[in-house]
């Protein structure tokens, strides 16, 4: 019998996520050994990171309105086919340099794969079966973080970190027949001539304010580049703002901002990926730079995390139902920020089983928080709206995980004289100090209605079940 479309769709989908998700959690077990292969620092690599999820930034919000101008179903396949691509030229870089050009063009097709394929998705599914789409979605996706540790380990023990890149051709092709093959060509949509000072100005503006966090990560003196950076950054997105107001068809369409729930989801998730996106980044770190873990010994133990958010998306809706989108995203903040702390106080000393139960804890509450705050975002929000909201929320995750990847570093460098010589003190006050800033998105989610998310939990207060009868 046939899968139904709220099914095929979230799992073909998902296809893509796998890529962009294996290719990332194996990635940050690698940095070491990476490092040593291209003769930098392992804190330096944390470039690797950083100019992937910018190119994802810059290039998010052309992607709603190239789907629509050449149709969603066309744009998936191409984007999919460049990631791919960018993949094969990862694996052959030879130096940093050749390396951070080759995920510029990974962050060119995620850009497009991912908020196309959940356009695709959210255009494809009835509302009221969306959250149930999206948890299917997301827990097949989670295989690739799960494995993505494990495998990334054991191929950069025994083979060589470059294959972590190129295992992305198989499942790109796979994401691409099975795209062709079972997903619907949507109709193209009517859309208006592409807004391309705004796309100018939205990718200047955020590229100077990535880059004025990145370099401040990267030079750790008085240099006068980060402020000069931040300063053109904020000055183009203040032009950006004034353009907006005027043109009928802005890129961004900031006007999103007026509906509550999806600007708590944007502003409060942003603050608490700043400090949960920094932990992929940071825990392999510490296995193998601070403990000496070997980088298969490491993906054996930071795998857990996964595994817990497999188990928490397979239950998440009825969670959610249950306790309503506001209840979860305050107090999960706190929970999950505390996960952050327990992290810090791991040394060589910790047992072994003692961090893969912690870890796999703060896999199950990230897991959650993680799912409410991407779903609450489209609660207000109409078909006409879909797209927009889509790139732009997207955007806002990769901007946050930027500057979280990046404060980590900083962090790391002043606590780590540079980067030269990291101490597992060093990595405990970047855990406290990231987990600190996590639990501050509870006020923000503090303002949510109380009934914020109620239709796509399934979830109908008293009052409400009272009126409609």
């Amino acid at each position: 019998m046939a899968l139904p479309t709220r099914k095929i769709v979230p799992l073909i989908v998902a296809c893509a996520l796998f890529m962009q998700q294996m290719d990332s959690t194996a990635l940050a077990t690698s940095l070491p050994s990476m490092a040593g292969s291209l003769g930098v620092t392992p804190l330096k690599l944390h470039l690797a990171i950083t100019s992937y999820l910018m190119s994802l930034a810059i290039f998010l919000p052309m992607s709603g309105w190239v789907a629509d101008k050449f149709g969603p179903r066309r744009i998936f396949c191409l984007a999919i086919g460049l990631f791919t691509l960018g993949s094969v030229l990862c694996g052959v870089s030879i130096n940093l340099t050749t390396l951070v050009a080759a995920r510029v063009i990974q962050g060119l097709g995620g850009a497009m794969m991912v908020p196309v394929g959940r356009l695709i998705l959210v255009r494809s599914v009835e509302k009221n079966e969306l959250l149930s789409a999206m948890v299917l979605m997301n827990m097949t996706a989670i295989i690739g973080p799960a494995a993505g540790p494990l495998l990334g380990g054991a191929i950069t023990s025994f083979i060589s970190w470059r294959w972590i890149f190129w295992i992305n051709v198989p499942a790109g092709i796979l994401g691409i027949v099975l795209t062709l093959q079972f997903i619907r060509d949507l109709n193209k949509a009517e859309v208006n001539a592409f807004d391309w000072r705004g796309f100018v100005l939205t990718g200047f503006g955020f590229g100077c304010l990535m880059a004025a966090l990145d370099s401040v990560s990267s030079q750790l003196g008085d240099n006068i580049m980060p402020l000069g950076l931040l300063f053109a950054g904020l000055i183009t997105l203040a032009i950006y703002y004034v353009h907006s107001r005027i043109v009928s068809n802005p890129i961004l369409d900031l006007r999103l901002f007026r509906l509550t729930s999806f600007r708590i989801s944007v502003t409060g998730g942003s603050i608490f990926r700043l400090g949960f996106g920094a932990i992929p980044f940071l825990l392999p770190l510490l296995m193998q730079v601070g403990f000496g873990y070997s980088p298969l010994k490491s993906g054996t133990i930071t795998f857990i995390s996964s595994a817990g958010s497999f188990g928490m998306r397979s239950i998440s809706r009825r969670v959610i139902k249950k306790f309503g989108f506001r209840n979860i995203l305050i107090w999960n903040a706190l929970i999950t920020a505390g996960f952050m702390f327990m992290y810090g106080s791991f040394d060589q000393s910790t047992s072994r089983l003692f961090m893969m139960a912690v870890i796999f804890g703060g896999g199950v509450f990230r897991s959650l928080q993680m799912t409410s705050v991407n779903t609450i975002a489209f609660a207000e929000v109409n078909n006409v709206q879909m797209r927009d909201a889509t790139s732009m929320s997207q955007m806002a995750q990769r901007i946050s995980q930027v500057a979280g990847v990046a404060l980590a570093a900083l962090i790391l460098g002043l606590a780590g004289n540079g980067g030269a010589h990291l101490t597992v003190h060093a990595f405990s006050v970047a855990f406290c100090v990231l987990g600190g800033i996590s639990a501050l998105s509870l006020l923000l989610f503090w303002q949510l209605p109380l009934d914020a998310g109620a239709e796509l939990a399934d979830r109908v207060s008293p009052p409400a079940a009272q009126h409609s009868r």
